[in-house]
């Protein structure tokens, strides 16, 4: 009987589910990473792709690193050159989510740690079940953190958590997340793909272009200072603004009006 994938990928109205599939914990090795990066290119690539939900398979995202394969494979894969390889491909993967022009939600079905935090955290969203745990590792293990995990901390939750969480390694739950600024949301397990999805399609009924848009000007300008922020903004949109005529949004904005009477309000 030939092997289960170790990544699964499914398509269905424009959003993209990317699923760790690597039993039991979903721990990354070379195959993982790579069939994850080339989902990523997929996602990208394809204009059938507007959202992509990036999550794990059974109880658990992901362990991060597969530690258990180093030793076993170093010798095949040139010696000690293969520890410091591993520990170096994560960054790529990091950047092909965080450049990715289509939002990309984390559902995070159970723990995410070491180089997994970090692949969650590089998400633009972040919704966990109430299962979820969430720990640094790096330091417990003796490797320093890789997949952007000491920028992505503070900047999500400010310095002085980011370091407790970091300094201690002692995980946090998903609601001490949700408190901390961590995670947008926290929801039953069973709910936790259906409200991503919701989620998803909620983004999906904006403009196309607008989406695509929205995501690099939140980014650029968080990048930025905040005057530079403003400066970016406002370039921006003079150059989109000019050319959308009074009746499309007269008629976008009686359609919003519409759909939000259908839902009875937001999910929030």
């Amino acid at each position: 009987m030939p092997d289960k994938p170790s990544l699964l990928s499914d398509l269905k109205d424009g959003v993209m589910t990317i699923t760790l599939n690597r039993p039991k914990v979903n721990a990354f090795n070379f195959e993982l990473i790579a069939a994850a990066q080339e989902a990523f290119k997929q996602a990208e690539r394809s204009d059938q792709v507007r959202c992509v939900v990036f999550t794990g398979a059974g109880d658990t995202f992901s362990a991060g690193q597969d530690i258990t394969v180093i030793e076993q494979q170093r010798e095949n894969a040139g010696g000690p050159s293969y520890r410091r390889h591993l520990l170096h491909t994560y960054n790529p993967l990091v950047m092909q989510i965080r450049r990715l022009e289509k939002p990309v939600l984390a559902a995070v079905n159970g723990a995410a740690s070491g180089a997994a935090l970090g692949l969650v955290l590089a998400c633009d969203l972040r919704i966990a079940a109430d299962t979820a745990r969430f720990v640094v590792g790096f330091g417990g293990i003796g490797l320093a953190p890789d997949s952007a995990v000491s920028l992505f901390l503070p900047a999500l939750i400010g310095l002085g958590r980011a370091a407790e969480f970091a300094f201690s390694n002692a995980p946090i739950s998903a609601e001490q997340a949700l408190a901390w600024g961590l995670v947008n949301r926290v929801v039953p397990p069973e709910e936790l793909l259906p409200q991503c999805r919701a989620l998803a399609m909620d983004m999906l009924s904006v403009i196309p272009r607008m989406l695509v848009d929205y995501k690099k000007l939140i980014d650029d300008g968080f990048a930025a200072s905040f005057g530079e922020g403003l400066a970016i903004e406002g370039e921006r949109a003079r150059a989109a603004n000019g050319s959308v005529s009074a009746d499309d949004i007269e008629r976008r904005r009686v359609a919003m009006l519409e759909r939000a009477r259908s839902l009875g309000g937001s999910r929030g």
